[in-house]
């Protein structure tokens, strides 16, 4: 049972709450060893509460789940784990999380049960929003860097937020077209709400959304405002790095039919690995040294 309920947990998606480590580096407090260890274990919290929302979604698209090629090999839809078991599971986790949540402090707590309950809204009924299902993935990304922000008690930089909506909208329209194309005709059996998407409308949204992300990113790096504050023109030699990434991204979904898992793609792919270690890199040295 143990181990069935690793896997249903998902360890290599808990890669997505490593956004709550972007206000801690943009803050330049990454040689702080008390913020350090606040957003430690800010990013513990948001492993386990989204290891309880993990399981709560397998259990709510067990049904849809057995229709896909993939997901119907995962232990709840296969019937290899007790469902009333799955629920105990998750129950427990989620209320770890909140009382570590609590102890972190009371704006933290807030961004983290926010987090939760929308995700519960999600898998009860905004999953079958057209749009509203994909705005919804996007701001847990966004929840997560609010609330690395509100653990260490920085200030929350609308151009961080910007850039992390725009990014994370990109991911979750190419993971709505992976499952399109691989899916194809069982597309709208497994997930209801693929019967509202055509690949050419995603196609549109993804091409919006990337330009979005790269004009964005770019103005942040030349802003007045950030120049000043880290005291560097110097942000502006990463666009590159972005721009490589999206397009590589880009030839992943279309060219290599991959997109489905935006955490399996960043594990997986050693060019994009090598992008995102020499963008890391490049921002240390001139936020820093």
């Amino acid at each position: 049972m143990i181990r069935l309920i690793w896997i249903t947990i998902r360890p290599k998606q808990w890669i997505k709450n490593l956004f709550v480590f972007a206000p801690l580096f943009f803050a330049r407090k990454l040689f702080d060893p008390s913020s350090i260890l606040q957003t430690i274990a800010a990013f513990g919290v948001f492993c386990i509460m989204s290891s309880a929302v993990y399981i709560i979604n397998d259990l709510m698209d067990a049904k849809e789940d057995r229709e896909h090629p993939l997901k119907r090999l995962r232990p709840i839809p296969s019937g290899a784990l007790p469902v009333n078991f799955a629920w105990t599971a998750s129950v427990v986790l989620a209320v770890l999380a909140t009382a570590a949540a609590w102890a972190l402090g009371k704006g933290f707590f807030w961004s983290c049960a926010f987090y939760g309950g929308l995700n519960l809204a999600y898998s009860l009924r905004l999953k079958h929003v057209v749009l509203i299902d994909v705005f919804i993935i996007a701001a847990g990304f966004v929840l997560r860097v609010l609330a690395g922000a509100l653990v260490i008690k920085v200030e929350i930089s609308s151009w961080l937020v910007i850039c992390t909506i725009l990014l994370s909208l990109f991911l979750a329209l190419c993971k709505r077209r992976h499952e399109l194309v691989i899916l194809e005709n069982n597309a709208g059996h497994h997930r209801q709400i693929l019967r509202e998407y055509t690949p050419y409308f995603l196609d549109q949204l993804i091409s919006v959304v990337t330009a979005s992300t790269v004009v964005a990113y770019s103005l942040y790096t030349v802003s007045e405002d950030v120049t000043t504050k880290f005291g560097t023109q110097n942000l502006r030699l990463t666009i590159p790095f972005v721009l490589y990434g999206i397009f590589r991204y880009l030839y992943l979904v279309h060219r290599k039919d991959e997109g489905g898992s935006p955490t399996q793609v960043l594990l997986t792919d050693l060019p994009l690995i090598i992008n995102v270690v020499l963008w890391g890199i490049s921002i240390l040295f001139i936020l820093y040294f």
